[in-house]
């Protein structure tokens, strides 16, 4: 299998902890994609026509986009613990908390394009005030149940983990902390995981996610 990615996307990330929690690794080919929203890539496209990273292209040539459909689809190849749960609570908490992370990544990111792709003068205050809100209350959602992710490992908590490792690559100056000691406890605790610490974010082209 091969796997379009980027050091730096927080989404491509989600994919390749995934591969490493699972035992998968050494069964995806990763080929590094220099793409932002302005600069698109023709390789990408092919497997993906709407240019974004991750995209897989399966052993059986099928294409597959993005980060929850390519993880949903990497979990049904090993007879491990599975990260997406059998039907049932636990794995509508792991969904929700997926999409949750998701979330802030998808504003966090939009934030971001927003003051390092857009022309200064051009640059719309409060469209990057409405995305930086959404990361703060999602923050808050994600602080009211840290105390009970423990030692939880699935979609759910690898996506939060993301989501947070972002805001510390890319809004270092957040103090995301600072009112939220259960999730940072939470967060410092699971980014000592070897998948986590095998996939951290290199510094890179800012402009990339």
């Amino acid at each position: 299998m091969q796997l379009h990615s980027s050091p730096t996307s927080p989404y491509v990330r989600k994919v390749r902890i995934l591969l490493l929690e699972t035992g998968l690794d050494a069964q995806v080919e990763q080929v590094s994609r220099a793409v932002t929203p302005t600069s698109p890539n023709a390789e990408l496209n092919a497997d993906n026509p709407i240019g974004k990273v991750p995209a897989l292209l399966t052993d059986d040539g099928m294409a597959l986009y993005d980060s929850p459909v390519i993880c949903e689809y990497l979990d049904s190849l090993h007879d491990g613990t599975k990260m997406f749960p059998a039907p049932g609570p636990a794995r509508w908490r792991a969904l929700r908390r997926q999409a949750l992370g998701d979330g802030v990544l998808d504003a966090a990111i939009l934030g971001r394009y927003e003051t390092s792709l857009r022309p200064a003068e051009m640059l719309w205050p409060a469209w990057l005030e409405a995305q930086l809100l959404k990361v703060d209350r999602s923050l808050d959602a994600m602080q009211a149940e840290a105390a009970e992710l423990g030692g939880t490992v699935d979609i759910g908590t690898i996506t939060f983990a993301c989501a947070l490792g972002y805001l510390d690559f890319r809004y270092g100056d957040m103090g995301w902390r600072g009112n939220r000691p259960d999730l940072a406890v939470w967060y410092d605790n699971f980014a000592q995981r070897p998948a986590m610490q095998a996939t951290r974010a290199p510094d890179a082209d800012p402009l990339k996610s």
